[in-house]
């Protein structure tokens, strides 16, 4: 655990191909099952100080605590998935801390240091900002806010991993707004 974030909760790889990516994950490795959203509904997003908009396809899935997100890029819109991409790398971008105290986490942060690249919104309490920490590939840090339905839909995908006995392993992602 981190002494200056607390436990990691997710592990972010870019893919090229993220169904073949989910395949894999759940067929040979046993990590499923997998929520799928084509096109994330980002709000506010903001890379470099600029407004974009990015069409990011996402799979969300647990291997006990740790939850495993898969990014595809879909569109050409700056990130710091497409600048990995870009670099040639492709698997574990980022990990990411979990909070329910967004804001007073990234002021402390922010005095610590940490500069932000890139942020956005998704759903309400869905805040996320990513770190510059790009200098070493696979260790860009994420805070990302999890006090609402957000929190809850990551609770509902981590228990349908426990339960999970490999039957339906691509699953849509729940509507924030009903959960």
């Amino acid at each position: 655990m981190s002494r200056f974030f607390g436990e990691i909760r997710q592990a972010g790889y870019v893919v090229d191909d993220i169904e073949a990516a989910m395949d894999y994950w759940s067929s040979e490795l046993g990590v499923g099952p997998f929520f799928y959203k084509e096109r994330v509904p980002i709000e506010n997003y903001i890379y470099r100080g600029e407004k974009h908009e990015p069409h990011n396809s996402v799979a969300l899935a647990n291997s006990g605590p740790l939850q495993v997100e898969l990014i595809q890029t879909r569109n050409d819109a700056p990130s710091m998935y497409r600048d990995f991409k870009l670099a040639g790398h492709r698997g574990l971008q980022h990990v990411a801390y979990w909070t329910e105290n967004y804001d007073a986490d990234l002021e402390r942060l922010t005095r610590a240091g940490f500069a932000s690249v890139m942020s956005g919104e998704v759903g309400q309490n869905g805040r996320f900002v990513y770190f510059d920490t790009e200098f070493h590939p696979g260790t860009v840090i994420e805070l990302s806010e999890v006090a609402g339905p957000k929190g809850r839909m990551f609770d509902l995908i981590r228990k349908a991993s426990e339960e999970w006995d490999g039957s339906d392993p691509v699953r849509p992602f729940p509507d924030l707004t009903k959960i």
